[in-house]
């Protein structure tokens, strides 16, 4: 009972230190000694195997993806070729639908194979700009980008690179493309009601008279729209991202890990040679596109890390049958254990790599089609994901300078809430036979 106590402990300590701006590194190591202590497990062995071996299995696994991810997404920023694609969305839809240019924008580079963490950074500029013109609270900038980087393009869509849709891939041989019909309702389903519940607040907003507040850090002048003119051609700027999508669709019938690497290498490549000369400085680009991959890299490990330190203590067990002894058919609950991991750890990749390499093969046993539960854990580990001490949701209001009281309602509505819902359809789907 005491392992239990002290499993739920940790839980609530890590969202705890992530509200008072602990780096999620040390507060995995915190958490993970509390884990250890009340289970009464040995601590060094623990922390250098358990601990350890899920650090190495997710950076060994997913290396060359955050680092082609990151690279990618840092030349499409320099040569100008993010911009382009944002200011062609903003052309045709007018400052006045900021929230579905911005929406558009953020999953239209994430869907082309762009890292969440580098996409905020790289479309914050913009969004900040939109914003401004709109006149619209800096909150709502916050719940957009979430939409657009961090619910559809990141579980759903079928052949999407990021490696949510990858994990479930590597453990049960599914591709990219699982279960396509069922991708695209989910994918339907968040996109809709998120723009829906994004575009009331606006109305809200607009009502309580709430304006667009620059930040401290915000250099509205630096961040100002340049002249088209000086920006690759928008055409030429999809180029890119269509060969990552073309690329892993082509290449479904290899390892989904190797596909995605070869589209992102292949698209990374791409974007240096029609854009060399746009790019100011090319060896700097490839320089702080790696560090940008490091950072997301380590916290993501970390949390991986802190889970297989859970999964390895007599604790776990109890988690474990709790989920199998749920009165329910097999795909709800393992939708619901997928989502329990995932708010363990804080990480829709993370509980989805505990839940896949531990819980994964005994679902596969249940006699499930392996796309059918490729997709609907894939969904479902972006729901509880996105509780407060999730490392991408620190980031993301860290790098807006928007503060949790003030930005998590309009993210945890869009990344939790309308997931768990597309979820539960989905469900309904696949046990009428639909996928």
């Amino acid at each position: 009972m005491l392992g239990v106590v002290g499993v739920l402990i940790s839980i609530a300590l890590v969202i705890y230190l992530a509200f008072k701006g602990w780096s999620i590194i040390p507060a995995s190591l915190v958490c993970s000694l509390v884990v250890i202590i009340t289970n009464n497990a040995e601590i060094w062995p623990s922390i250098s195997g358990s601990y350890a071996d899920g650090f190495k299995y997710f950076i060994g696994a997913f290396f060359l993806i955050f680092f082609f991810g990151s690279l990618f997404g840092r030349a499409m920023g320099d040569s100008g070729s993010a911009n382009s694609i944002s200011y062609k969305l903003l052309r045709v839809f007018g400052a006045k639908r900021a929230l579905l240019v911005l929406i558009l924008s953020t999953a239209t580079l994430t869907y082309g194979g762009v890292s969440v963490f580098v996409v905020v950074f790289t479309i914050y500029p913009i969004a900040a700009v939109l914003f401004k013109e709109a006149d619209l609270p800096k909150r709502l900038i916050v719940g957009a980008i979430a939409l657009g980087a961090g619910t559809f393009t990141m579980t759903a869509l079928p052949g999407t690179p990021a490696i949510q849709n990858l994990i479930p891939a590597q453990v049960l041989g599914t591709p990219a493309t699982a279960a396509p019909v069922l991708g695209i309702v989910a994918s339907v389903i968040m996109f809709g009601l998120g723009f829906w519940y994004l575009s009331w607040q606006s109305n809200v907003a607009k009502r309580n008279e709430e304006h667009f507040i620059p930040g401290p850090n915000d250099d509205m002048d630096k961040m100002s729209l340049v002249d088209p003119s000086l920006l690759p051609d928008w055409r030429l700027a999809l180029l890119p991202l269509i060969s990552v999508i073309g690329l892993i669709v082509i290449l479904k019938n290899l390892n989904p890990i190797y596909a995605v690497t070869i589209a992102l290498a292949t698209g990374t490549l791409l974007t240096y040679i029609l854009f060399w000369k746009r790019i100011e400085n090319p060896l700097r680009t490839l320089n702080e596109g790696v560090s940008q991959s490091v950072m997301p890299l380590l916290n993501t490990a970390a949390i991986v890390g802190f889970g297989f330190v859970v999964k390895g203590v007599v604790a776990f067990k109890s988690f474990v049958d709790f989920a199998f002894s749920l009165p329910l058919p097999p795909l709800v609950s393992a939708a619901c254990a997928v989502n329990i991991m995932a708010g363990i750890t804080g990480s829709a990749s993370g509980g989805l790599t505990i839940f896949m390499k531990t819980m994964g093969p005994e679902y596969m046993g249940m006699g499930l089609a392996p796309d059918v539960l490729h997709r609907i854990c894939s969904v479902a580990s972006g729901g509880l994901d996105s509780l407060p001490h999730s490392g991408a949701v620190i980031t993301l209001l860290m790098v807006m300078g928007v503060t949790h009281r003030e930005g998590y309602k309009d993210l945890g509505v869009v990344t939790v809430a309308f997931p768990i819902m597309a979820t539960i359809v989905i469900i309904l789907l696949a046990m009428m036979g639909i996928h």
